[in-house]
């Protein structure tokens, strides 16, 4: 039995085309992070393809990401181009080599031409807005895995993905994201209401700063793709 109603997000909706979707993920590289969205979207009738990234990988930076990407790509059309947090550094340069017809940034680093990883820290005033957060929402402004990607995430999830799981290293920080404009394509963003480690007001602003858009807010925290999956894919769906 199909999960979602028809409409424009289904193959045999109004819109009439498969999709294909292809899912960047955060730090650390692992595509089990989407294990959760891929087959709901596949279920709607489309392509779902969750990239592995280097992570871990010294010699790897923001080049090597994008190529990978774009070759899990290839010749598909009617792209969707998702990116979790880190993944965002890597958007516009898979942009600017394959076509894509949308990007969805998912509590997302969204980042300026020529900018590094690093550089976006201090340039979005990430950690005020954090401690600012956690200082009205009663919880530790030291950061902790539990309290700031895990506190919604079910249990029995956050344990499932232990052995996934791998340090990001430090090449990919240092790497400029080397672009000069965004693609002339739709492009959403999401916040989650829940994120701890990226605010939604600061995702928030962030968009209207650097994209000059309004920033969807879901339920959900940091991790959104695990804590809150089937509402993440009704939402891509009806992209």
């Amino acid at each position: 039995m199909n999960r979602f109603p028809a409409g424009p997000g289904r193959a045999d909706g109004p819109a009439g085309r498969r999709r294909t979707f292809v899912l960047i993920p955060g730090a650390g590289g692992t595509a089990w992070y989407w294990h959760r969205i891929v087959p709901l979207l596949q279920e709607a009738g489309h392509e779902a393809i969750a990239v592995d990234l280097p992570g871990d990988d010294p010699a790897a930076g923001l080049p090597e990401y994008a190529h990978l990407v774009a070759s899990a790509i290839g010749d598909r059309d009617n792209v969707v181009l998702v990116a979790q947090s880190l993944g965002g550094f890597t958007v516009p340069l898979v942009a600017a080599k394959v076509p894509v017809g949308s990007v969805v940034f998912v509590n997302a680093m969204i980042p300026c031409p020529g900018e590094t990883p690093r550089a976006w820290w201090d340039n979005t005033r990430w950690a005020q807005a954090r401690v600012a957060a956690a200082a009205r929402g009663g919880y530790s402004t030291e950061f902790d895995l539990a309290v700031y990607f895990l506190h919604d995430v079910p249990p029995e999830v956050a344990a499932a993905g232990e052995p996934y799981q791998r340090p990001e290293a430090d090449a990919v920080f240092g790497s400029a994201c080397d672009f000069s404009s965004w693609p002339a394509v739709p492009i959403r963003v999401v916040a989650g209401a829940d994120d701890r480690f990226f605010p939604a007001g600061f995702q928030q602003k962030l968009a209207r700063d650097r994209l000059g858009l309004e920033a969807d807010v879901l339920p959900g925290g940091h991790l959104v793709a695990l804590a809150r999956p089937a509402r993440l894919a009704s939402y891509l769906l009806g992209v």
